[in-house]
């Protein structure tokens, strides 16, 4: 039976087979959950129609947007509980557990407000059509209203990963995305609730997900154990977590603001086809994601706990293997997307016009997102090190100056889709460049000295 990843795995076992374990299970978990986000799609598309289609489309870059800061967080936490792992303080650990989960509790209630209060006045900021305006700001309030949920379970998982455990956070995803199709499956083609079906199941399935995780952390019994009647909400483990996490979220704040202008941009063109086509070349582009993701977090995992244990000579090393594992896993799905693309994005909808769309995504946008992949794991291995404001820094403007220099730029006067499309490779290519020489940076000048390790740079 597989196991998860032990602390004596990420300080002391070799590090390919312990990066591996680590990240098949988040990857299958990845998949899954972009599975079933694709579900959601794809029933909406075939028993809703295009508009309902695109309105789901409409609301997937203002959502990733405003929960994304709140987020961020849940990354600060498990870099937090990393570190105090890695040093073997089972107090500070604690003390971090039960302060993220408060913290999750109080973000997730405000996340919510804000989505009731202001859904519809977001999506008209980004020219959402007036055809699909009532049914996205419904899809979008009943999804925000789930938030506590969201990042309740968020939290829970990044604790979770922070110690080397994928396998738990698996099996939660499973329980929980069976729920969401099942449940969609009754909403929209039993109870014909279009949009609103979609999201309740959705709000129901991240409820049991929540549970789940948060259950696991009250019944295990090692070092990050929850118990929630001594609960204690610690202000220098929150500014900790904050200091980690708050440049983790704006960063991706300022991604995805970057990514609600291109989609306002997309909107511009006034084309239900065009959203939707687009709508589904993004589910497609979220798999390629998955070995993305599940690398990247292993980096900062594995580094979180290395540097906790001031073993900074490992570092390096879990970098520049996290990088090959990234570009390697990134090709791979990529180039599986290409060449079954037709047939994948038949599966959201039978029009031509939408399936066309959807194929210069996969072309522009997924065949290069490996410079994505590159990027993120020199953002992570500089957060598990505690520096995060820096990466922050060098991803607004490397991601959000040149995309949006390039839609006000260069976008008014080639109004073509494509354009749009190209601003994200050029982005990722300048955006690599300078978190590279960034890493380098941080990596000579304060972690070696700080230990007065004299280890050669080059890879």
């Amino acid at each position: 039976m597989a196991r998860s990843v032990t602390r004596e795995d990420i300080l002391n076992g070799p590090l390919l087979k312990s990066i591996l374990r680590f990240s098949f299970p988040l990857m299958l978990t990845n998949f899954l959950s972009n599975l079933f986000s694709a579900v959601d799609t794809i029933v909406v598309g075939q028993h809703a129609g295009s508009e309902a289609l695109a309105a789901v489309g409409a609301t997937g870059s203002l959502i990733f947007m405003v929960s994304s800061l709140f987020n961020g967080l849940s990354m600060g936490a498990s870099v937090v509980v990393g570190q105090m792992i890695g040093r073997g303080n089972e107090s500070r650990a604690k003390e971090t557990v039960e302060t993220a989960f408060i913290m999750a509790g109080g973000s997730g209630l405000f996340l919510s407000l804000a989505g009731l209060l202001f859904s519809k006045g977001m999506l008209r900021l980004v020219s959402t059509p007036e055809n699909i305006l009532d049914q996205a700001a419904l899809y979008m309030r009943i999804y925000l209203g789930a938030s506590v949920f969201m990042l309740i379970y968020n939290f829970g998982a990044a604790i979770l990963r922070a110690k080397g455990d994928t396998l738990r956070p698996l099996y939660y995803m499973i329980v929980s995305g069976l729920t969401n199709v099942i449940l969609n499956l009754v909403f929209v083609t039993r109870l014909h609730m279009g949009t609103a079906g979609v999201a309740f199941a959705t709000l129901i399935s991240q409820a049991v997900s929540a549970t789940l995780v948060t259950y696991s952390l009250i019944t295990t019994k090692d070092i990050t154990q929850l118990e929630l009647k001594n609960m204690r909400f610690n202000r220098h483990t929150a500014v900790e977590i904050l200091r980690i996490g708050i440049p983790s979220g704006i960063q991706s704040m300022m991604f995805s603001i970057s990514n609600v202008v291109m989609q306002s941009s997309i909107n511009s063109f006034n084309s239900s086809d065009i959203i939707a086509g687009n709508t589904a070349g993004s589910n497609l582009e979220n798999f390629c994601y998955i070995a993305m993701m599940a690398f990247t977090q292993a980096c900062v995992s594995f580094t979180s706990q290395n540097y906790g244990a001031r073993k900074y000579e490992k570092l390096r090393k879990i970098m520049y293997l996290s990088l090959i594992l990234v570009i390697v896993g990134s090709l791979i799905v990529s180039g599986v997307i290409w060449l079954f693309h037709k047939p994948l994005l038949s599966l959201y909808t039978s029009d031509p016009e939408v399936i066309r769309i959807g194929t210069l995504r996969v072309i522009f946008v997924i065949l290069p997102l490996f410079l994505n992949g590159i990027l993120d794991i020199f953002a992570g291995s500089l957060r598990g090190m505690g520096k995060s404001s820096l990466p922050m820094i060098t991803m607004v403007f490397g991601i959000c100056g040149v995309r949006l220099a390039w839609l006000w730029g260069f976008f008014p006067t080639h109004r073509m889709l494509e354009v749009i499309y190209l601003s994200y490779p050029l982005s990722w290519f300048i955006t690599s460049v300078l978190e590279y020489i960034l890493w380098l940076y941080v990596y000579k000048k304060i972690v070696l000295p700080h230990k007065n390790i004299a280890i050669d740079l080059e890879p």
